[in-house]
């Protein structure tokens, strides 16, 4: 007999061979109904996975995550399957993963496809839904599996096939649903009718493995739900997040541009955007100092033994610039007619040394420690840094601001005495908290990545790492949101407490975090005197609150919707003249507001008030003051707000009594809506 132990821990018996649906109808008929899949010891499986021995097992149904993803995946299967009943058995399929909010399938299509193809594609698929065709599963030796798909002639499957085969694979799995069979791991759902909705978003171009050098091929991506109402509040959201896309909102309002002549995924901010920006580093340094630290420059390059130490090179040797070499070494090297292999073998064994474009602060600011003796007595030491680092991300995933080769971090790194881990981490969340909250950021869940021990990857000792990780943990419990345990997540060097911010639309962003490291300082052989008069090993804290101003940026300005509040505005002011005998009041106001240090501009053109209202609310300015004669026989203003809310400043004022009215919110940093 199969001993099943469910979630509430009660225990059934069934005998051995058993499926998982036939568990569920056991307990149940509802339960069976809705099942998709199961979690069996940890690992989603299908309902027609057997049961043998002692096992512990949940049904998922519609409601759990996981079964959402599970029925993205089987609905890539089913718009291939639809591929190849309207295109024919030329039509090759490849990869159809599951990608967040929804899926794609790479595919080879002779003659091509449109996005005007979509229609006729969703047409078919609603036909194989409706035929509750049963997701069937069997495991083969791979030359069968090979053999099957080349009976339809799919020969990209053979690539992969020889991978697992060379991985240590015996047998491998394939999945069929009618006349559709595919090389797959799995799950499935049980039957194509649990598909209740879907819709295909867009076509995009792409190379097979991601490799330029291979067959070029077009991938669909879709997305699908269990019920309409959830897809139709999916499309509503996106149908927002493209009004909101800063990617088109911030070159319209003169926040920043990329250009090709500089290089993708590298900023060039505009005057509007370094607005933004500084003010933005202007209010986090107003905390850095109450909070002790001490800022710091770096330079933005170093050399590569440097990384080599702290283990940035080559642990994340893929996601950087090549070195830089030294110009008479390169000669030397050439004379010798050393090879591009060569040199990169020379370089990997540290034969030879170079310069890094440089990928993180952190080994700088440990040098900087590192410069003089420390004692106990000076610890914590909190060093900050307005740092712009570089990261190579392949072109294919650089995304105006929130996926860049060059971003500048609010870093920082404490240096602290073990005992004082805990105090600096709950330091580090409270500034964290601070910059969320002042910009209306206040839906977020924290995520604690911790280590996996089965992992390579990691460096350092067993103990160091239980020790930061409680902490970690500790400190995220005060926080009074949910928080989740992530294993397999951890930097290498040490565990991390990630913020994941919810916008105004419901989209997730991951922006701050924290990090406790024990192994950079052991690496770097950095000590302090104790009160023993003995040399100790401090502990290293990381942690930057925007994460990186070019994506922080990027997600407010989408959030606002490129309507900045008041105090970050890049024009917090418009003075608009109705005529030429409104004017000259005009200016006097534009110049009384200058000197208030409110930011201003004046439109003092001949254009009627209707264009010029109009100008100024498409570039979102908070606030447009319109002088007419009245006005100025009156010597008042007339505001009118980009958004009329709650707090909003309006109507007819004293030219004095606006000003008073707009330095109170840009000293208190107003945000409309935001939480007390």
């Amino acid at each position: 007999m199969a001993s099943i132990t469910l979630p509430d821990g009660s225990v059934k018996e069934l005998a051995d061979g058993s499926t998982v649906m036939q568990l569920a109808e056991s307990i149940g008929r509802r339960l069976a109904d809705a099942a998709i899949v199961a979690r069996v010891d940890g690992k989603i499986v299908d309902l027609a996975t057997p049961l043998t021995g002692s096992h512990k097992v949940e049904i998922l149904t519609e409601k759990d995550p996981e079964a959402l993803e599970v029925l993205r995946h089987s609905s890539a299967h089913v718009m291939a399957q639809a591929l190849r009943r309207i295109f024919g058995e030329k039509v090759q399929y490849t990869i159809g993963p599951v990608v967040e909010n929804g899926f794609y399938y790479d595919v080879e299509i002779p003659g091509g496809i449109r996005n005007e193809d979509l229609p006729k594609v969703e047409k078919e698929m609603q036909k194989i839904i409706n035929e509750k065709l049963p997701f069937m599963r069997t495991e083969v030796k791979p030359d069968e599996a090979k053999q099957r798909l080349h009976e339809r002639s799919q020969r990209f499957k053979d690539e992969i096939i020889d991978e697992l085969v060379q991985a240590g694979e015996t047998k491998v799995s394939l999945y069929e649903q009618g006349d559709f069979l595919d090389l797959c791991r799995g799950p499935h759902i049980p039957h194509t009718g649990k598909i209740k909705a879907f819709k295909l978003m867009k076509i995009a171009g792409a190379y097979w493995r991601g490799d330029a050098s291979r067959e070029q091929l077009t991938r669909i991506y879709g997305t699908a739900f269990f019920d309409k109402k959830q897809l139709d509040e999916h499309l509503k959201m996106l149908a927002e997040a493209e009004k909101r896309d800063h990617r088109v909102l911030g070159p319209a309002l003169g926040l920043f541009t990329i250009d090709d002549a500089v290089g993708q995924g590298l900023i060039l901010w505009k005057p509007k955007g370094a607005i933004i920006r500084q003010e933005l580093q202007n209010f986090i340094s107003e905390h850095l100092r109450r909070q002790g630290y001490q800022h710091v420059f770096t330079p933005h390059i170093g050399r590569l033994g440097l990384y080599r130490t702290s283990g940035h090179y080559p642990y994340y040797r893929e996601s950087q610039f090549p070195p830089l070499v030294d110009r008479d070494i390169i000669e030397k090297l050439a004379q010798e007619k050393c090879t591009c292999a060569d040199l990169a073998n020379m370089m990997e064994k540290g034969e030879i040394d170079g310069y890094l474009l440089k990928p993180m602060n952190c080994p700088m600011h440990i040098r900087i420690y590192a410069s003089e003796q420390r004692s106990y007595r000076d610890l914590p030491i909190r060093l900050a840094e307005f740092g712009t680092v570089y990261r190579y991300e392949k072109s294919g995933e650089l995304g105006g601001m929130t996926r860049v080769r060059g971003f500048t971090q609010d870093d920082a790194h404490i240096f602290c005495t073990e005992e004082q881990v805990s105090q600096e981490i709950q330091g580090c969340l409270d500034l964290v908290k601070i910059v969320l909250g002042t910009l209306s950021l206040d839906q977020y869940r924290v995520r604690v990545s911790l280590r996996d021990p089965d992992s390579s990857k990691y460096v350092g000792e067993k103990e160091q790492w239980e020790k930061a990780e409680q902490a970690c943990k500790d400190a995220a419990a005060t926080l009074g949101v949910p928080f989740s345990l992530e294993p397999g997540e951890a930097a290498f060097y040490g565990p991390k407490i990630d913020f994941v911010v919810r916008d105004v639309i419901g989209r997730e962003w991951q922006l701050g975090t924290v990090q406790v490291d024990y192994q950079l300082p052991q690496r770097f052989d950095l000590s302090y005197i104790g009160a023993d008069n003995q040399p100790h090993r401090p502990v290293m804290i990381h942690r930057a609150p925007f994460g990186s101003m070019e994506r922080f940026i990027g997600v407010l300005t989408e959030h606002f919707a490129g309507a900045f509040p008041l105090w970050l505005a890049p024009v917090q002011v418009a003075v608009l003249s109705i005529s030429e005998k409104s004017l000259p009041f005009a200016r006097e106001v534009a110049e009384a507001l200058k000197k208030a240090d409110i930011r201003v501009e004046l439109d003092a053109g001949a254009e009627k008030i209707g264009a010029k209202i109009r100008h100024h609310t498409l570039q979102k300015v908070p606030l447009m003051v319109v002088i007419g004669e009245q006005e100025a026989a009156s010597r008042s203003v007339n505001v009118r707000p980009y958004q009329d809310v709650e707090g909003t400043i309006k109507g007819n004022l004293s030219l004095d009594a606006f000003i008073a009215a707009v330095k109170e919110k840009i000293a208190t940093r107003w945000v409309a809506g935001r939480k007390a």
